[in-house]
């Protein structure tokens, strides 16, 4: 029953996604309308890919049972911090002056920005090598969670068919409609987050392996260590909290693929509205995930699965609703939650890294470049980067797994101090922004190495978000540090950069 039920949702879900893909790829004819949707893309439809783009199944089904399951309670104010620092002050800070300073320097996507803020077209390659190489193994780990989910669900399909079905969907959509299918999917998909997380929370709070907000949280603290779970800050676990929400809230502002969104939305007036609607989005799935994993020791008898944390919220959401027709429904909605969090964050990564290469790297290594051909490429691309994540995933190659835990921490490591000193700070030099982004890479690489030698790889991959968090903090040090003993840049550059000669004109 529970199983039928699910495919009749999945295929509702499967013909919408279609019908979005077909739709758009009228609406898309040249490399701006695939990457950005001709930058005219709404307050709604801009603030919904940015919160859709933030939360995956690596939140649902990996960060939330593994927080919910060490911390406790004290992991919604990640979903908090998320909502304020990852999409309120996100907005605030740094959506105009993006999206101004793009549209001047002609830039489609981050490594072009740093070329043309830096006039350093070495920059752009590093920065488009950091893009593919790093964001592949986030991607593949959106696959494995929801892979987990599913498998749990249709137990009796193989895990490698669950993640090949979400890869040929996300695929089919983005590789025909590009930016503006993603656009209009992530509406729609938000949406469906909004109503499954509310049934969601209802739900698992109401079930009588809980018994309310108030009876839940009596019987974690009667649990061994329960005073720590059922601490509002974390207890003893305040530290691995603090970074965590350093790290998926301030992580944001170095990551190319949320950036991407403020480089598209139409005007200035649509970015007041997408700032609000955005933080709303994010506080109600970020807290609500967060919310939910607090109870998985609840569900499981207080017994770790023997798969680790992954396994955690998909076990608990079957154990909760597996009983009855209605239960089957509310679980199928559920399992759409996840899905369309995953397919967003997919495709924000597919597109951010494939035009890693079309765009950024091969504009270097070829002079004049065909745009149709380049499009042809892009799609390509887009198939290629979808096969890579889901082979990686389904092989569990140890390499790419390894990475997975250090691929946010070390991309917003590496650009969040170039970015935003090259948005604000007109005296910000080449040489700043150059050690600013290597000066991140070598910090997660120095760490990794250091706690890997001395405590063990699994201490190392245990630390990630204190890494990543470490990381940020030493790229917005350097740059300005750096700047000011190095060569500036000739007014006339800055100028224009900054847009001083249009304010003159005017």
């Amino acid at each position: 029953m529970t199983q039928s039920i699910a495919l009749i949702f999945l295929g509702i879900f499967v013909v919408f996604m279609f019908l979005v893909g077909i739709v758009s790829m009228k609406k898309t004819r040249t490399m701006s309308d695939f990457l950005l949707g001709g930058r005219n893309i709404g307050a709604w439809m801009s603030a919904f890919a940015y919160g859709t783009s933030y939360f995956s199944a690596v939140i649902f089904i990996g960060y939330a049972g593994k927080t919910g399951w060490q911390i406790g309670i004290g992991g919604i104010w990640i979903g908090i911090g998320n909502a304020l620092l990852g999409s309120l002050l996100a907005w605030w800070v740094l959506a105009k002056r993006t999206r101004a300073m793009t549209h001047r320097l002609n830039a489609s996507t981050m490594p072009e920005f740093f070329q043309a803020r830096y006039c350093s077209r070495n920059m752009k390659i590093l920065a488009a090598v950091i893009i593919f190489i790093f964001l592949l193994p986030y991607s593949a780990s959106v696959y494995m969670g929801l892979g987990y989910l599913f498998n749990s669900v249709f137990p009796g399909v193989d895990y490698v068919y669950c993640m090949l079905f979400i890869a040929v969907l996300t695929a089919v959509y983005l590789v025909l409609g590009g930016y503006v299918a993603t656009a209009l999917n992530d509406f729609i998909q938000g949406i469906i987050m909004i109503f499954g997380v509310v049934v969601m929370v209802f739900c698992i709070v109401s079930n009588p392996a809980v018994g309310g907000l108030s009876a839940g949280l009596s019987k974690l603290a009667a649990l061994e260590g329960g005073e720590n779970l059922t601490n509002l800050f974390g207890g003893r676990n305040w530290f691995p909290l603090a970074s965590m929400v350093l790290l998926t809230s301030f992580g944001t502002w170095g990551l190319p693929q949320m950036i991407h969104k403020f480089y598209a939305i139409r005007d200035e007036k649509s970015i007041n509205k997408a700032m609000v609607v955005s933080t709303a989005f994010a506080a109600l799935i970020g807290t609500g995930a967060y919310f939910v994993g607090t109870f998985g020791r609840l569900f499981l008898n207080n017994t770790l699965p023997n798969e680790g944390y992954d396994k955690i919220v998909p076990d608990m959401l079957i154990a909760a609703f597996s009983d009855g027709v209605f239960s089957n429904i509310l679980l199928s909605v559920i399992l759409l939650l996840v899905l369309s969090a995953s397919m967003s964050t997919l495709a924000a990564l597919v597109l951010t890294s494939s035009s890693a290469i079309s765009v950024d790297l091969l504009g270097e290594m070829k002079a004049k470049v065909d745009k149709k051909k380049q499009m042809v490429l892009m799609r390509v691309l887009c198939l290629l980067f979808v096969a890579l994540s889901f082979m990686f995933a389904s092989f569990k190659i140890s390499f790419i797994i390894a990475m997975m835990s250090f691929s946010w921490g070390t991309v917003s490591g590496c650009f969040i101090g170039p970015y935003i000193w090259g948005l604000y700070w007109k005296k910000t030099t080449k040489a700043g922004a150059w050690a600013g982004m290597i000066a991140g890479l070598l910090t997660v690489s120095t760490l990794v190495v250091v706690t890997t030698v001395t405590k063990g790889f699994s201490a190392a991959t245990a630390n990630s978000p204190l890494f990543g968090t470490i990381a940020m903090g030493i790229s917005v040090v350097v740059v300005p540090a750096v700047s000011l003993v190095t060569k500036q840049y000739e007014k006339k550059h800055t100028d224009f950069v900054f847009g001083d000669n249009e304010k003159i004109a005017a």
